[in-house]
């Protein structure tokens, strides 16, 4: 009976989950999961990015459930600091998101962002379809070929398989910790780069 009722919940998880994802299709929006060092980072920027509808940071590619800031923080469960972001398709692309995080990171520092170093700080695309994965490649052979960078890419393609919600002290951590030094000295510079790049892609205040 106990099995029949885990089952039975399982199924309805799944099924919860597709239904959200088709709803989601419908509405013309599409998600994808980024690594790029602290989550607080790339949250700030992304939620700037005039199209995008939610930035949500979070863990991915690791295998233990539920894992918690800690346990990922100790650099041995596998799973990186993630945000989930969901777009518009009418507004941006896959092609922009790309450019987005290829300039607001360094994709050739191994396990690495700046002082935050670890496996759970690496650079990483989690790509739910062939098509999120084709792009990627794409622009990383585009990268490669312009010698953007003077180091090999060493950003990583995985396939997404789950995405746990990081703490609710963790979300929207910029806006609401402007004044805390690793906000003004590491975070400002990188919203900056991007409000510069993208001045013409950003949400209007």
């Amino acid at each position: 009976m106990i099995f029949c009722l885990l089952a039975t919940g399982t199924l309805f998880a799944q099924k919860s989950a597709a239904d959200a994802t088709k709803a989601q299709q419908q509405a013309g929006l599409e998600t994808i999961t980024l690594g790029g060092g602290c989550y607080w980072c790339v949250e700030a920027v992304y939620e700037n990015l005039v199209g995008v509808q939610s930035v949500v940071s979070g863990f991915a590619g690791g295998k233990t459930a539920n894992p918690t800031y800690e346990q990922v923080s100790s650099g041995n469960t596998g799973y990186a600091e993630v945000v989930q972001i969901t777009y518009d398709k009418k507004i941006t692309n896959l092609d922009e998101i790309f450019k987005v995080f290829f300039t607001v990171h360094d994709p050739t520092t191994l396990n690495r962002q700046g002082a935050d170093v670890g496996t759970q700080y690496r650079s990483a695309i989690f790509f739910k379809n062939e098509e999120q994965k084709k792009a990627a490649q794409n622009i990383i052979a585009a990268l490669t070929k312009a010698k953007a960078y003077s180091k090999p890419i060493v950003t990583t393609l995985e396939p997404f398989t789950k995405f746990y919600k990081a703490e609710a002290y963790h979300q929207n951590y910029y806006a609401n910790n402007k004044s805390q030094p690793y906000c003004q000295m590491v975070i400002q510079p990188k919203m900056e780069k991007f409000e510069k790049v993208f001045k013409d892609r950003l949400k209007k205040k």
